[in-house]
């Protein structure tokens, strides 16, 4: 699945930056880990654009769970909780 989802990013990556303002990071969560399921979410870390909205968030995720025909949570580095930090950048997928 990493390699499928690298293979979307790099082919979407104008398109995501153009039209959402932003540029996916990483993943990490159960897919990163390997101990995904046929119900578990992608967990993606993404940088946005200055001038970027929640709206461009949303749309993001909603683009991808339509490209990858999963669910899909986005999150920004300031967005992460304090106390997930550290095991989220220690397991991230840099892609």
């Amino acid at each position: 699945m990493i390699e499928e989802l690298k293979k979307i990013i790099a082919e979407k990556r104008d398109e995501i930056r153009k039209q959402y303002k932003a540029q996916i990071v990483a993943v990490f969560g159960s897919y990163a880990r390997g101990d995904f399921h046929a119900d578990s979410d992608l967990d993606l870390l993404v940088d946005m654009d200055p001038g970027a909205s929640l709206f461009d968030l949303v749309g993001l995720q909603h683009f991808l769970e339509d490209r990858l025909g999963c669910k899909v949570d986005v999150g920004t580095r300031n967005s992460l909780r304090e106390e997930l930090r550290a095991s989220v950048f220690s397991e991230a997928i840099y892609l």
